[in-house]
């Protein structure tokens, strides 16, 4: 007799649900219609709440999105295990308190749950964080909410991590040019209205504290500084954002306020007029900040003054 036909396996191709039900599982069990290596496969802006503690905080929870990737480095396979990576997030942190150890726990985890199917993996966090700032001068106090985000990558052959750190920072900037010929104008005025003879110190005074007097002010507009940086290992164990936005509002001086009162809005004058900045001057400050931290490897920053007098902006670009 010839050899026995043997019974076709009728499972194949298919998953047990949780009711014991054979579920197809096409992107397992069958190979890629069209054959080659991907660098990312995963979900894009996975909504989470992230649970921060931060000094002089506390610890709070925000809202993130996430986008969560793997490799895919076999050419025939069909697919990665992706809903693995969005349960694996939702769970990890609901529980846990972020950190960078928890970030690296969960990128290890993100390559062996693909059962040998990836060796490296991918995360970037966005979310704003909330921080109480003081007002200048004044005891008012409000929140201003920082957009950062971070991104991690993990190679699991090398063993090795990269964190890039990121965020962007709202500030005023005045600029040099207008205050040179708004100047020229008060003088034009001033030459004008005491034309021969020798005002007194009161005289000056009072005509000073006129509006008509000040009859030309400089052009002013809100900016933003936008910033990543490269962080050498031995300092990717903390959370930076805040550290960054402390410097490079430090080095501008000039950072959008909260709760303002009348004493607060006179000293953000005054800053304003001491800190006259083209693009140029604000990058330029930002990059000799971040120049003097050594425990920055490499940064790129790009800063946008978003004119008043054009409907253009004006915009630097500056790395290490």
């Amino acid at each position: 007799m010839g050899q026995a036909c043997s019974e076709p396996n009728l499972n194949k191709g298919l998953k047990r649900s949780s009711s014991s039900r054979v579920l197809p599982d096409v992107s397992h069990e069958q190979k890629a219609d069209v054959e080659g290596v991907l660098d990312q496969v995963g979900m894009s802006n996975i909504e989470v709440p992230l649970k921060l503690a931060v000094k002089d905080y506390g610890t709070f929870m925000v809202p993130a999105k996430i986008n969560a990737y793997v490799n895919l480095p076999n050419a025939q396979s069909k697919g990665i295990h992706m809903s693995r990576l969005y349960i694996k997030l939702q769970e990890s942190f609901e529980k846990n308190i972020f950190d960078i150890k928890h970030l690296k726990d969960i990128l290890k985890q993100f390559v062996q749950e693909q059962d040998g199917l990836s060796d490296k993996s991918f995360v970037r966090i966005n979310f704003k964080l909330p921080v109480k700032r003081k007002a200048l001068i004044s005891e008012a106090k409000g929140w201003r909410f920082y957009p950062v985000w971070i991104k991690a990558v993990y190679n699991e052959k090398q063993n090795q991590f990269q964190f890039i750190w990121g965020g962007e920072v709202l500030y005023s900037s005045t600029c040099p040019c207008s205050a040179a010929l708004s100047r020229q104008i008060i003088q034009d005025n001033f030459k004008h209205s005491f034309s021969g003879k020798t005002p007194t110190v009161e005289e000056m005074h009072d005509w000073l504290g006129k509006e008509s007097s000040i009859n030309a002010t400089p052009h002013a507009q809100r900016s933003v500084a936008r910033f990543k940086v490269l962080f050498n290992e031995s300092k990717s164990s903390q959370l930076q954002w805040l550290n960054l936005i402390n410097l490079i509002e430090g080095v501008l001086k000039t950072p959008v306020q909260t709760a303002v009162k009348r004493e607060d809005e006179q000293e953000f004058a005054r800053l304003n007029a001491s800190n006259l900045m083209f693009c140029e001057d604000a990058a330029r400050r930002i990059k000799q900040g971040l120049d003097q931290n050594a425990d920055v490897e490499n940064y790129l920053v790009k800063v946008d003054h978003r004119e008043s007098l054009h409907p253009h902006d004006a915009t630097a670009t500056v790395s290490k």
